[in-house]
C-alpha cells in the first residue's frame, strides 16, 4: 500500500492542459492499474453477453447448459471480483491527485508568502484550495473509466464485426458521431463554468472583507448598504449556476439521447436480420447485450469528456497561482551569506540594528513603523543584513530569500493561528521538549491559556484561535515566534492587546529569553521600552533620536509625545 501524500515534485503550469498532463505523467502507474480493472470488469461484461448469445445456440443439452453455466459463472465471478479492487484504485487516484494538487499549491503560497494575497483576492485563493482541487481528483478518479469505455467499444465492435461485418462498421461510425454530436455544448459549457467560477471567487472575497470589516461597518453605519451589495451579487452568481446547470442538463440529455438512439437503431436493425435468418437468435440476443454495453460505454464517455471541461477550468486556476511571480525574488547571483552573529541596517530610515542587544524602533507615524518592519524582513526592498565580526553589510535582496526567512522573523500582529494541537502550533516541526514549550509559553505570558484546558499541550485550536481573546491570541503568537528562535527577531507591537501586568511580565522575560540575540521591537510601549538595551526614535520617516528610554523621554519631546500618547503644543 502506497502513502500519501508523495512527493510533488515541480509542476508544469504552463497552461492547463500541461498541469492535468504532468499530474498523469507522475501518477502513470496507479492511473494505469485503475484503468486496467476497469477496463477489465467492462471487456467481462461484454464476454457476458458474447457467452449468454454462444449458450442458446449451442442447443442447450445438458452438458452444454452445464457447461455454459460454469463459463457464465466464472465470468460473474471474476468481475465480482474486479469491482471493489477497481473501485479502490478509482479512490486512490482521487486522494493521489488531490494531494498533490494541495501539496504544490500550498508549497507555492508558502514561497509567495504576502505576494499571494496582494495578487489575487482571497476569494480566489479560498476557491482553489477547494473547489477546484475536488474538480481535479474528480476526473482523475473517473480517467479509468474512460479508459474502460475505450475498451468496451473496441471489444464489442471486435465481436460485432467477427459475427457481422454491417454491425461492427455501424459501432466504429456512430461512436465518432456521437462524440462530434456533443462538441456544441461543451464550450458554452466551459464558458458558463469559468463565469461561474469567477462570480464564486469574488463572493467569498466579498463575503471574507464583509466578516473582517463587520464591526467597523455597523460603526459607520454601512452594513445595510454592503449587505444590499453581497445580496445582489449573490444572485448574480446564482443565475451563474442556473446558466451552467441549463448547460449541463443539456449535455446530461444528451448523454441519454444519443445512446438511445444508438440502440433503438440497432435493436430494429438485429431484429430484422434476425426475421431474415442472416443471423441466429444466440447472435441476436448477443447483440442485444453488445449495445447495452456500448450504449453505457458513450455515457460513461460522454461524461468523462464533461469532467474534463471541469477539471481543465481549475488546472487553469491552479497554474494562475503557481504561475505568480514572487514581489521579491531569488537574486540571479546570489551573494555571499554573512556569518555568525548578524545585525540588520534601514539605510532608508537609518536605522540600525547592532548584533546580540534588544534595539527598540519608536515611529511617530505607524506607517513608518510598517514600512520599517516590512524592509528589514525583506517583505519590501531596503534592508542589510550586517556581519558583527566584519561589519559588512549585504542587502536582504541579494540573499536567498529562503536564507532570510530562516535568519530573520518578523512576527506581526496579522499572523494568522492555526487549527489543531496547541503543541504543534507553537512547534509546527515537533521538535521542542515540553519544558521548552512551557518556558516560551512563560515568556509570553500565556500560561493561563495553558491551563485553561483540560487538554493541556494537546487542547485543539479552531481557525485563527477564535475561542480565545485577542490579547491571548496575540500571546500565543508571541510564544510561537520565541518557540522558532530565530538569529534575528522583529516582533511588532507584540503586547499591543494585553494588560498592563502581562504586559510588564513581558517586557521583563523578553529581555532574559533574548539575551545574546539580535532582537528587534517595533512598538511605543513604555513597559516594553524600559526593558530595551537601546531606542531609535524615527520621526517623518528618518531617525530623529537615539538613547536608552530614560533619557529620551527626558529630552526629546516628540518620543515623549508618542510613547506617552501625549499631544504637545504648537510652539509659536
Amino acid at each position: 500500500m502506497r502513502d500519501l501524500p508523495q512527493p510533488p515534485g515541480v509542476p508544469d503550469h504552463r497552461s492547463a492542459d500541461r498541469f492535468l498532463l504532468w499530474m498523469a505523467r507522475k501518477e502513470w502507474r496507479p492511473l494505469l492499474w485503475a484503468g486496467t480493472l476497469t477496463s477489465a470488469y467492462s471487456a467481462g461484461s461484454v464476454l457476458l453477453s458474447a457467452a449468454v448469445g454462444a449458450a442458446l445456440d449451442s442447443g442447450l443439452d445438458t452438458r452444454s447448459v452445464l457447461t455454459w453455466a460454469g463459463v457464465l459463472g466464472a465470468i460473474i465471478v471474476v468481475c465480482t471480483v474486479f469491482i471493489p479492487l477497481a473501485h479502490r484504485a478509482e479512490c486512490f487516484n482521487w486522494y493521489a491527485s488531490s494531494y498533490r494538487t494541495v501539496q504544490v499549491i500550498c508549497s507555492r503560497s508558502a514561497d509567495l508568502g504576502p505576494t499571494l494575497t496582494r495578487r489575487l483576492p482571497s476569494g480566489e485563493v479560498i476557491a482553489v484550495g477547494t473547489e477546484d482541487i475536488e474538480r481535479i481528483g474528480d476526473f482523475w478518479e473517473r480517467s479509468a473509466v474512460f479508459v474502460a469505455a475505450l475498451v468496451s467499444m473496441v471489444v464489442v465492435a471486435v465481436l460485432m464485426l467477427t459475427s457481422h461485418v454491417t454491425f461492427g462498421l455501424i459501432v466504429l461510425v456512430a461512436v465518432p458521431l456521437i462524440m462530434l454530436g456533443i462538441a456544441p455544448v461543451l464550450r458554452p459549457l466551459a464558458r458558463r463554468q469559468e463565469h461561474q467560477r469567477t462570480r464564486k471567487a469574488e463572493l467569498t472575497t466579498r463575503a471574507s472583507d464583509l466578516v473582517a470589516g463587520l464591526r467597523v461597518l455597523r460603526g459607520v453605519g454601512g452594513e445595510r448598504t454592503v449587505g444590499e451589495r453581497y445580496r445582489e451579487e449573490s444572485q448574480e452568481v446564482r443565475a451563474a449556476g442556473v446558466r451552467v446547470g441549463w448547460m449541463d442538463a443539456a449535455l446530461q440529455a444528451l448523454r441519454e439521447l444519443y445512446p438511445g438512439l444508438l440502440l433503438v437503431g440497432i435493436v430494429w436493425y438485429g431484429a430484422r436480420l434476425a426475421l431474415n435468418g442472416e443471423i441466429t437468435v444466440g447472435q441476436l440476443v448477443a447483440f442485444y447485450g453488445f449495445t447495452t454495453n456500448l450504449a453505457v460505454a458513450v455515457r460513461h464517455l460522454m461524461h468523462s469528456v464533461s469532467l474534463y471541461i471541469s477539471a481543465r477550468v481549475a488546472a487553469g486556476r491552479v497554474t494562475r497561482v503557481l504561475s505568480l511571480d514572487h514581489d521579491h525574488p531569488d537574486p540571479e547571483t546570489p551573494a555571499e551569506a554573512p556569518t555568525g552573529p548578524c545585525g540588520l541596517y534601514d539605510p532608508a530610515s537609518g536605522v540600525r540594528v547592532p548584533a546580540g542587544l534588544l534595539t527598540a524602533v519608536v515611529c511617530a507615524d505607524p506607517a513608518d513603523a510598517t514600512a520599517i518592519s516590512a524592509r528589514l524582513g525583506r517583505y519590501a526592498e531596503g534592508g542589510h543584513l550586517v556581519e558583527e565580526a566584519t561589519g559588512r553589510s549585504v542587502p536582504l535582496s541579494d540573499l536567498p530569500l529562503r536564507e532570510v526567512r530562516d535568519r530573520v522573523l518578523v512576527a506581526a500582529n496579522d499572523a494568522h493561528l492555526f487549527s489543531g494541537p496547541l503543541r504543534d502550533e507553537l512547534a509546527p516541526d515537533g521538535g521542542l521538549p515540553e519544558e521548552r514549550l512551557a518556558e516560551v509559553v512563560r515568556v509570553a505570558a500565556a500560561e493561563d491559556v495553558v491551563r485553561q484546558s483540560p487538554d493541556g499541550w494537546d487542547a485543539l485550536l479552531t481557525e485563527r484561535g477564535r475561542e480565545y481573546s485577542g490579547g491571548q491570541q496575540q500571546r500565543l503568537r508571541l510564544a510561537r515566534a520565541l518557540a522558532h528562535d530565530p538569529d534575528v527577531l522583529v516582533l511588532v507591537e507584540p503586547a499591543s492587546a494585553v494588560d498592563a501586568h502581562s504586559e510588564a511580565a513581558i517586557g521583563a522575560r523578553l529581555a532574559a529569553e533574548r539575551s545574546g540575540r539580535t532582537t528587534v521591537l517595533v512598538t511605543t510601549s513604555p513597559l516594553l521600552l524600559d526593558r530595551t538595551d537601546h531606542v531609535r526614535f524615527v520621526r517623518d520617516g528618518r531617525v530623529a533620536a537615539e538613547g536608552a528610554h530614560h533619557d529620551l523621554l527626558a529630552s526629546e519631546p516628540g518620543y515623549t509625545a508618542t510613547v506617552l500618547r501625549t499631544v504637545l503644543e504648537e510652539q509659536p
